[in-house]
């Protein structure tokens, strides 16, 4: 066992003994396999920092451990072997490939952009879903079989599209924010494929040379006949409200409506994938993501209408909880990532706000 700091945690450590806040209120169990929700809980709770066992995982937690993944992957199967799902992976694959001959005859033909064309696969798929949760479980369920940077930007379109729905953007709006999420990550053609698909996490050089791709897209795309709002938003896309952005730190008000929100589809969409430093995240890791840090990094309008509605979406789904029980979600708190729940073992409701030693897990 060995104390590490709280910046230095990080998925599936394993908590040695059990932790506790300052009121004296559980917070972790002992042997639990930390998440990214549990993690930010340690930053609530002003905790300094966590035993974390060595050597072998024990055998409650590794059961626990292969529990979440086989229903998991039980759940994942039955929305695979769905006709919308077939139906839905069809369209996407054309479209995704569609997509990508697009982006090169832009790059390397200097082919003019005709923009209905580029957005009607998004707005069909789209259409084929009629709630947040299909589409979300869509999207979740491509990224076993596609996690291009294309597909990325096909993810991130769609879930634009969502966004702009929710807050009442007109047709012709609408369809610009559409075409901005396709084009938000155009400039990533630019860096070398060792980079982009580098297995390793990146170095500091790397890491600084991809910070480019904003304005290497906005160079494909400055002369051409689009509107500004989708120029703009290719290149500000990973500013910051609060000014932490790049390239160019601008922040607040500054910020237009589309890269406000292509900022927040673009990180609900890379931290719900696979990467080689972490597995995707749960919906509500997510979700205790933005609410740890998001508020002040995205334009507030956006960020709260795409919390309250994800969270939302989740109600009346089966979760698998950190106790290992199958619950399912009656209300949403304030706290979004602490609901009311059902017991299926006992048929009990339980707030998670009362239990912060509990944490939602996986969706089932």
């Amino acid at each position: 066992m060995h104390l590490v700091d709280l910046k230095e945690l990080s998925q599936n450590m394993i908590v040695a003994e059990n932790v506790y806040s300052k009121n004296g209120q559980l917070i972790i169990p002992k042997n639990t396999a930390l998440t990214q929700q549990m993690i930010n809980h340690l930053t609530y709770y002003r905790i300094i920092s966590v035993p974390i066992l060595d050597g072998d995982i024990p055998n409650e937690t590794q059961k626990a451990i292969q529990h979440k993944s086989e229903i998991e992957q039980t759940h994942l199967q039955k929305l695979l072997e769905t006709p919308e799902y077939i139906k839905f992976r069809e369209c996407y694959t054309s479209s995704v490939q569609a997509l990508e001959g697009t982006f090169n005859e832009i790059i390397f033909k200097n082919t003019p952009i005709d923009e209905h064309n580029i957005i009607i696969d998004t707005v069909e798929l789209f259409q084929q879903n009629s709630t947040t949760y299909n589409i979300f479980g869509m999207l979740h369920a491509m990224k076993k079989i596609d996690d291009s940077t294309t597909a990325h930007c096909m993810n991130v379109s769609i879930i634009c599209r969502l966004i702009g729905t929710w807050v009442g953007l007109d047709p012709v709006e609408l369809d610009q924010l559409t075409l901005a999420g396709l084009l938000h990550d155009i400039g990533k053609c630019k860096i070398p494929i060792d980079i982009i698909q580098k297995p390793g996490k990146l170095t500091q050089q790397e890491y600084e040379f991809i910070k480019y791709h904003p304005s290497f897209g906005y160079d494909i795309v400055k002369d051409m006949d689009l509107d500004l709002k989708v120029k703009r938003a290719i290149l500000l896309h990973h500013e910051r409200y609060d000014g932490t952005g790049y390239p160019y730190g601008v922040s607040g008000d500054k910020l237009g409506d589309f890269e406000s929100i292509i900022a927040i589809a673009d990180v609900y969409d890379a931290m719900t994938s696979n990467r080689c430093y972490r597995s995707a995240l749960c919906p509500f890791d997510v979700i205790s993501n933005f609410e740890q840090e998001g508020i002040n990094k995205y334009h507030p309008k956006y960020i709260l209408t795409f919390l309250e509605k994800i969270a939302n979406s989740y109600i009346n789904s089966e979760v698998l909880l950190s106790n290992d029980k199958i619950a399912r979600i009656i209300y949403i708190t304030n706290k979004l990532t602490r609901p009311v729940v059902h017991l299926a073992d006992t048929s009990e409701f339980l707030s998670l706000e009362e239990h912060p030693e509990i944490y939602i897990q996986a969706i089932i």
